[in-house]
């Protein structure tokens, strides 16, 4: 009886840090939904709004792995609830805000409240449950933080249209927010490691600058001129500024190593090839969920799906990803990381190549786009978390804080390159018109050339509507082909370039699997 009453309390812990997971994830995204309407109301332009954004970016990577270390240290239930009393104060304050200073400032605590909340879920999955059980909660959790970034802008678009207002989106956060604080400290555990007593504050330091500084370079990428933005002082500057910042902080950790000193990012950890690897494929799968981040407009430009409606082309892919999650982290617990990550690298390719190469029908997109899902989710659940945690030894905290960082820059980088994709893609409307209204019989010169102009600049959709006025048949089944192949050539290198980050983690998982096997080998050894 008292077994299965503390069984109990434990899978009421772990529900309470997945709803936590999905808050926090879902506020990185929800806002976009409201994005125009909060610039409206606090009277701030379109650039300056973008800050809601940035600055949520930039405390999650700068708080994750701080906070990870903090949890190692003090107890990973006392910072959880920190970290959600933080976050609801935010979400309070973003909700309450009397102008735009006091938003992007509230914005800001949220983040260092969200930015470790999935960190600590994982940390406290490994400190709690027996290794056969791990790889299935570890694949929920992936799998919550996962889906909520996807469909937070459409869960946005349906609060603002339900309650009328943006303060909802926030606000929704507080109730939520004190009912996990109340939960979680009654039904979860508390679970800690032993640290040595000095704290890192040079290594915390350095590490937060380093990440600030390379984050601030990838949000001033231009994803028009990407080439151009990189070779600016607010682009290579803060790059080659945030190496010197990270090259200081390996010598540091060192040091400090050496020193007996509690290392934010111990250099053993630093110089260790498998915890490298990890990193790499942790950047690779944010590229994931930035290809996805397109879906809604793929749905629009390639099958015809209004505006309106293109976000909920979102579910089928949304949902398979939540399935993925699940099932890679059983894969993981029956089969290994190792083996998980070769299955959803080849499904990734499927899914995601057959988006770029098959799909022009909307029963094409279901297909590929579930398979892509169920990759999707495979990747971003348990086998990276698993094979970070094996590399980490004793400094789990730290280790997969910086393994979620690795995700964000990738996540952040990732939309940039793939907007410029698009904008190439379509750039080249104004070649293909003429070719394919010679092939319809139709001389082009014969055409307006204000005509000409409404369909091969402004927005897309305004690109759209203006084909399905023209009364001629012959010229309106022309521009409908050039506008299709433009939007394929647009939409096929996003989806090509994800398909080519899953080979990538394929091949490294191949090369790497005998090390990552040693791991674990010594993971288990000190467990015992």
């Amino acid at each position: 009886m008292e077994k299965n009453k503390k069984a109990s309390k434990v899978n009421t812990g772990f529900i309470i840090l997945l709803i936590g997971v999905f808050m926090a994830a879902l506020d990185n995204g929800i806002i976009s939904a409201a994005l125009t309407t909060i610039n409206s109301s606090f009277d701030v332009s379109a650039t300056a709004g973008t800050w809601g954004i940035t600055l949520y970016t930039l405390g999650l990577a700068i708080t994750t792995p701080i906070v990870g270390k903090l949890s190692d240290r003090y107890g990973r239930k006392k910072l959880f609830l920190i970290e959600i009393a933080i976050f609801t104060i935010g979400s309070l304050g973003v909700a309450l805000s009397p102008n735009f200073t006091f938003f992007l400032a509230s914005r800001l605590i949220q983040s260092f409240g969200g930015g470790g909340i999935f960190i600590i879920a994982s940390s406290h999955v490994i400190s709690t449950f027996t290794k056969d059980k791990q790889g299935s909660m570890l694949g929920l959790l992936g799998g919550m933080n996962g889906i909520a970034s996807v469909i937070g802008p459409n869960i946005g678009s349906f609060l603002m249209d339900v309650t009328g207002t943006w303060h909802w989106l926030f606000l929704i956060n507080v109730p939520i927010g004190i009912l996990l604080v109340i939960g979680g400290f009654f039904y979860l555990q508390e679970t800690k490691d032993a640290v040595m007593e000095k704290i890192d504050f040079l290594g915390i330091s350095l590490l937060s600058f380093s990440i600030l500084s390379v984050m601030f370079a990838v949000n001033n990428l231009g994803s028009g001129n990407l080439l151009d933005s990189l070779f600016n002082f607010s682009v290579l500057g803060l790059l080659i500024l945030g190496i010197i910042i990270f090259a200081g902080l390996i010598f540091v950790e060192k040091r400090n190593e050496a020193g007996q000193v509690d290392t934010i990012l111990p250099y053993s950890l630093l110089s260790k090839p498998t915890y490298s690897v990890t990193m790499i494929m942790a950047f690779l799968s944010g590229t994931f969920i930035g290809a996805v981040i397109f879906i809604p407009s793929f749905a629009e430009q390639i099958l015809g799906i209004p505006a309106a409606k293109s976000g909920y082309w979102m579910t089928p892919l949304a949902l398979a990803s939540g399935i993925g999650a699940g099932g890679g982290g059983y894969f993981v617990d029956k089969q290994g990381p190792v083996k998980t990550l070769i299955a959803s690298g080849i499904i990734a390719i499927i899914g995601f190549g057959g988006l770029g190469l098959f799909v022009d029908s909307k029963s094409l997109f279901l297909i590929f786009s579930v398979i892509a899902g169920i990759g999707f989710g495979f990747v971003l659940g348990a086998p990276l978390t698993v094979l970070t945690s094996n590399a980490a030894g004793t400094q789990k905290g730290s280790a997969l804080g910086t393994l979620s960082v690795a995700r964000q820059i990738g996540l952040t980088i990732a939309p940039t390159v793939y907007g410029t994709f698009i904008q190439r893609g379509f750039s080249n409307l104004g070649e293909i018109i003429p070719e394919k209204l010679q092939a319809h019989g139709v001389d082009p010169s014969n055409i307006p050339q204000g005509e000409m102009e409404k369909v091969s600049g402004g927005s897309y959709s305004d690109i759209q509507a203006s084909i399905a006025q023209i009364p001629s048949e012959d010229v309106q089944n022309a521009l409908k082909e050039a506008f299709n192949e433009a939007a394929h050539n647009a939409y096929e290198p996003i989806y090509f370039t994800t398909a080519g980050a899953a080979a990538l983690i394929i091949i490294l998982s191949i090369v790497f699997s005998k090390k990552f096997k040693r791991d674990a080998v010594e993971e288990e050894d000190t467990d015992n």
